[in-house]
C-alpha cells in the first residue's frame, strides 16, 4: 500500500543540524527497507500560486489555496505492507524531522 506522508510546519521552526543527519538517516532507512519511493522539501507557502481554470478564463491568485498557520513543507511517498506498518514509519518520520506528520493511504495506485 502506498502513503503520503506530508510533512506539517507553521514556520516557527528553528532546526539545528542535526534534524537533516537525522532526516538523511531515516531516509536511508525508508531506501534500505524498500519503503521510499519519494521523499522532498516543499517550498514556503509565500511562493505558492494557485490557478483555477474551471470557468470561462483561469483565475490566477498569488498563494497558497488556503491561508492557514500550519502548511505542508515537505513529503514522503512511501511503500508500507499496511497501514499499521505506515504509522510506525509516520511516526520515526516525525521524531527525525522534528514535525507533525500527516498520513493518507493512496488511492488508485
Amino acid at each position: 500500500m502506498k502513503f503520503l506522508f506530508s510533512v506539517i510546519a507553521n514556520g516557527t521552526e528553528h532546526d539545528d543540524p542535526s534534524v537533516m543527519d537525522d532526516i538523511d538517516a531515516f531516509n536511508q532507512k525508508l531506501i534500505d527497507g524498500g519503503h521510499r519511493i519519494i521523499a522532498c522539501g516543499i517550498a514556503a507557502p509565500s511562493s505558492a500560486i494557485t490557478i483555477d481554470n474551471r470557468g470561462d478564463a483561469p483565475l490566477i491568485v498569488d498563494g497558497p489555496f488556503v491561508n492557514t498557520v500550519d502548511f505542508q513543507s515537505g513529503l514522503w511517498i512511501i511503500d508500507a505492507a499496511d497501514p499499521d506498518q505506515a504509522r510506525e514509519l509516520a511516526i520515526e518520520a516525525s521524531a527525525c524531522c522534528r514535525r507533525k506528520i500527516e498520513v493518507r493511504p493512496l488511492l488508485g495506485h
